[in-house]
């Protein structure tokens, strides 16, 4: 079954492989029993339906999330319930997914200001010192 990131991009539901484990922090009486904890893998750097571009700024979001193999792990442990955390899990890697798709913006170009800015900017600092120069109650200056 497909997964929707985004219009274009798809990823395969067998493409994802999900390990139970404990969660830490309280949970009352299953903290030590139950597996709620939820560790979602997935092959970013070997999945076919990838662009090369998307997958190079997925590797620079995910940062220590990705493994030296190209897997990024996502864990999810916020909730009680181990459907919930799935559901988390998922939840987080497509918004990773998505925002590794969006294209990054175009390089800024460099201006310089104009005459008239720069004339403003030097008028509003000498105004400025002045107000700062008469503010300084000098004994003497009365």
């Amino acid at each position: 079954m497909l997964i929707r990131v985004t219009a274009r991009i798809a990823i395969e539901e067998d493409e994802l492989t999900e390990d139970f484990l404990r969660a830490s922090g309280p949970g009352g009486q299953n903290v030590n029993k139950l597996e709620t904890a939820v560790q979602l893998r997935f092959a970013a750097m070997a999945s076919s339906n990838l662009p090369e571009a998307v997958k190079m700024r997925l590797a620079t979001l995910a940062g220590r999330r990705m493994t030296k193999d190209g897997v990024l792990v996502i864990t999810a442990q916020r909730h009680r319930m181990r459907e919930r955390n799935r559901e988390d899990a998922l939840e987080r890697l497509l918004a990773l997914l998505r925002e590794a798709a969006t294209p990054p913006p175009p390089p800024r170009r460099e201006t310089k200001p104009s005459r008239a800015a720069k004339a403003r900017r030097v008028d509003e600092k000498t105004r400025r010192g002045t107000t700062k120069r008469l503010r300084s109650g000098r004994p003497g200056d009365e």
